[in-house]
């Protein structure tokens, strides 16, 4: 059923349904800015087919930079995962996947599980902004969290303890460089949403979160998920009528 004027004209106020979307995430979104894919841009083009607008795809390398896309009245809808510092801005949708962060370390010295990364001294490389920088400054009591442009890398190039990450690329790292590994278990699991302006009516919030909950419960998520090469398995259970 299509959604009526008054949350059409809330959700694409300029006509045109403005989305980001992080190309960083590999597990969120693939490709180019000129030619995204993966579940988020699946996800933003149903939701435009059903508001019957067009769609505008604005695509960044950072879940930072796509948050002060939202913020600054630049985006409509954006997908990120759920953190209490992100919702003074954003309102968020149920979840509708979630993936897990981890820390990678060298074999054979540092912690022996994510369990022993907080201690004092100990000096921990994160994606500035990210979830798990969020998440990682709040919790951590005795460790370092150190920033850059990305957790592995900087792990690497500032000689840092550990390295904290999505576990798809972190595996994927291992894999590549046998002399790391990860630390079990993961230290925090990441709810993936979709959000939109915290000033947009509770209409357009109950449209948006009962179109992803629609997704879910039809297959739609875990499918596009498929088609983009990721785990179907990380598609959220939808949630309870």
């Amino acid at each position: 059923m299509r959604p009526s004027d008054d949350v059409v004209r809330d959700l694409a106020p300029t006509g045109v349904l403005r989305a980001t979307i992080n190309l960083g995430n590999p597990v969120l979104a693939h490709g180019t800015h000129d030619d995204p894919g993966g579940v988020t841009v699946a996800i933003a083009r149903e939701l435009a087919r059903r508001l019957d607008v067009p769609l505008e795809l604005l695509c960044f390398h950072a879940a930072r930079e796509a948050y002060a896309a939202m913020a600054g009245g630049e985006a409509d809808l954006t997908f990120l995962a759920v953190d209490p510092a992100r919702e003074a801005e954003v309102r968020f949708s149920p979840s509708y996947l979630a993936i897990e962060g981890v820390y990678v370390t060298q074999r054979g010295r540092g912690p022996a599980s994510a369990g022993e990364v907080d201690r004092t001294g100990a000096r921990v490389g994160v994606k500035e902004g990210s979830a798990y920088d969020l998440f990682l400054t709040r919790t951590l009591r005795e460790a370092e969290v150190v920033r850059g442009t990305d957790g592995i890398d900087v792990y690497l190039a500032e000689h840092l303890d550990v390295g904290a990450g999505i576990r798809q690329p972190a595996v994927a790292f291992v894999a590549e460089h046998p002399t790391h590994r990860v630390l079990e278990p993961a230290f925090m699991q990441i709810r993936q949403a979709v959000g939109i302006p915290r000033d947009r009516t509770d209409a357009a919030a109950r449209f948006v979160a009962d179109t992803v909950g629609d997704l879910l419960a039809s297959g739609f998520v875990p499918d596009a998920l498929a088609e983009a090469g990721q785990d179907p398995g990380l598609a959220a259970a939808p949630p309870a009528p």
